[in-house]
Parts: C-alpha cells; structure tokens; sequence
C-alpha cells in the first residue's frame, strides 16, 4: 500500500517560515526571498553600525525614537529582515516582535562581501515596496553611500549617490543632519 500525499493546502506557509526564524537559538537570522540566511555581523560591520548610529544619536533622542537592530516584517512576502540599523518611534518598541518597513524612519544596510546584491537590489526594492521612508546602503565593496527616499512600489522616486567614502551625506527631515562618512 502506497502513502498518500499530505495536502497542506490549508498551512500558511509565509507564517510558518516567519515563525520557524524566530526559533532559531542564539542566532540571528533573516528570510530573503523565502530563503533562510543567518546572520553573523563581523567587528569590522560593527564599527561602521557604530559610527552611523554615534552621528545619529542625539537627533534620535531628540526625536523620541531608538536605534537598534530589531526585527522587520514584509507581509505578504516571503521576507523578514533584521537591518543592521533602524531607526523607530521608542512607543513602538514596546512589546512589538516585529514591526514594518512604513513603522521605521530610516534604515540602515551596510554590504559585506556575503550580501551586495542582496542590499543593492532585493532589499532596497521590498524597503520601497514596504514604504521605509529612508534607505541608506553603505557598501564596504565598492566603498559608497547612497541615500533612498520618497518609496513607491516600484522603488525610490529620489536617490541621492553614491557617494565616495569620505564625503558628507545629508539625511533629510526628520533628521535634518549631515552624515560624516570617514571611516566607513
């Protein structure tokens, strides 16, 4: 006698990977494209993180939000972020497991070697999508910064860059602060 197949038509299958990324222990993890990606952020990453958040600290506090690394979902899609630096409302930090891209008032990407494509092409088209309002990619490859703003679905109406690494970079209200990129 022969098995028969299980049907999983009634199995919500973008949940189900959402919540299975969220079991995985001591890791971070994100799903691109409905694959799962762990995500192992070196010192070098970590420094650039460091120098964009210290430059944004006092306007984010000034604004009432927070800066960290915190979970963000894309309905709908088969994706689930962790960007290596947002910027939310602090209200909205309360609780919450994930928030959306429309929630953030800029997100931050920096490539590595493991994820240029990724961040230039596959993430900046869903932040749009999603409605993140600002979309800064720092790419350690080709050594650049380049400001998204004004998303749409089929991407960002106003890209200011790239810009050399050591060049200032002006993030728009709320913001309103000019962005030392030295050291990137």
């Amino acid at each position: 006698m022969s098995a028969q197949p299980i049907a999983y038509a009634d199995v919500d299958h973008e949940a189900a990977l959402k919540y299975a990324v969220q079991l995985i222990d001591h890791r971070w993890a994100q799903v691109i494209e409905g694959r799962i990606v762990l995500v192992s952020p070196m010192w070098d990453h970590e420094k650039v993180a460091a120098r964009i958040r210290r430059q944004l600290d006092a306007k984010v506090d000034e604004l009432g939000c927070i800066s960290g690394s915190g979970n963000l979902d894309l309905p709908g899609s088969p994706n689930w972020y962790l960007p290596d630096l947002a910027v939310i409302p602090e209200d909205l930090a309360e609780g919450a497991a994930a928030l959306l891209p429309d929630q953030t008032l800029l997100v931050v990407e920096l490539i590595s070697e493991s994820n240029g494509d990724t961040d230039r092409i596959t993430k900046r088209k869903r932040y749009a999508q999603y409605g993140a309002p600002l979309y800064l990619l720092a790419d350690r490859q080709r050594r650049e910064c380049t400001l998204f703003s004004e998303p749409h679905d089929l991407g960002y109406a106003v890209v200011d860059g790239p810009h050399p690494f050591g060049t200032s970079l002006h993030l728009p209200g709320p913001f309103d602060l000019t962005l030392d990129t030295t050291g990137f």
